[in-house]
């Protein structure tokens, strides 16, 4: 059986392509719902209906486990998915834990980049409020980035003025380490290294997710002997030709960073 994968857009490619790295004699489904993409700017209660839609369809397809590679997703229904569902869901988060580590040993601080649904969840500030003990994370919503990918815009000359804008208020070498709070972020890495020092770290929460994939399916005996492939599926829809071309380019993108 297949392993289900969802996002609200392509964001969720930067966490399959860790996946398929690490269980690459896996087969996959992901699920796209680019109807509804940007999720984090919308209502919690509209983004949820929209969640569920989506991972019916993808239960509804035969699958093992759901990767719900949106940080936003994960933060509003993970745990309701949890309950109605008795294959594995697994989320993600952003990886502020790690990057608390890794800048108070620089005696710098945190800057985590998301939507702005993400940072207003409860679950976001529990996180912080649990790990950051000395005040060095901050946060700001980047709404625009999920435009750009979902345009497939990654040019630096039309990513970079918008960066610069929306980061202009910081003082950004006081940061330590670089939180990509969104999935969707990791494709712009190399234009957010142009901005901060060469020394600071950007880290993502896709790694971690991707092992605790692998963790969770060897103790449930769950492990495939698949090929990799991929169906993809755009809001419910197999995705046509042209789309699933650039769907398969955003790996090279990833592979450059």
């Amino acid at each position: 059986m297949r392993i289900g994968f969802f996002d609200s857009g392509i964001g969720g490619m930067t966490v399959l392509h860790q996946a398929l790295k690490i269980l690459p004699k896996e087969d996959y489904l992901f699920y796209a719902d680019t109807s509804h993409v940007p999720y984090g700017e919308k209502s919690k209660e509209e983004v949820k209906q929209y969640i569920f839609d989506a991972v019916e369809f993808i239960a509804n397809q035969g699958v093992k486990a759901i990767v719900i590679a949106c940080n936003t997703a994960t933060s509003i229904a993970v745990q309701d998915l949890r309950e109605k569902y008795d294959f594995p869901i697994l989320g993600i988060e952003p990886a502020v834990k790690p990057a608390v580590q890794k800048s108070e040993e620089k005696q710098k601080k945190v800057l985590v980049l998301a939507t702005r649904l993400t940072l207003k969840e409860e679950k976001y500030h529990h996180l912080v409020k649990s790990i950051d003990h000395h005040d060095i994370v901050d946060s700001i919503p980047l709404p625009g980035l999920v435009e750009f990918a979902e345009k497939f815009e990654f040019r630096e000359e039309k990513v970079l003025p918008y960066l610069q804008r929306e980061l202009s208020s910081l003082d950004l070498k006081q940061y330590g380490t670089v939180v990509l709070g969104c999935t969707h972020f990791p494709y712009f890495t190399n234009s957010l290294k142009k901005l901060f020092d060469k020394e600071v770290e950007m880290i993502s929460g896709s790694i971690g997710t991707a092992k605790n994939l692998e963790r969770i399916l060897k103790e449930r005996n769950l492990l495939g002997n698949g090929k990799g492939d991929i169906t993809f599926f755009a809001s419910g829809t197999k995705v046509d030709k042209g789309t699933l071309s650039k769907y398969k380019n955003l790996f090279g993108i990833l592979d450059q960073i």
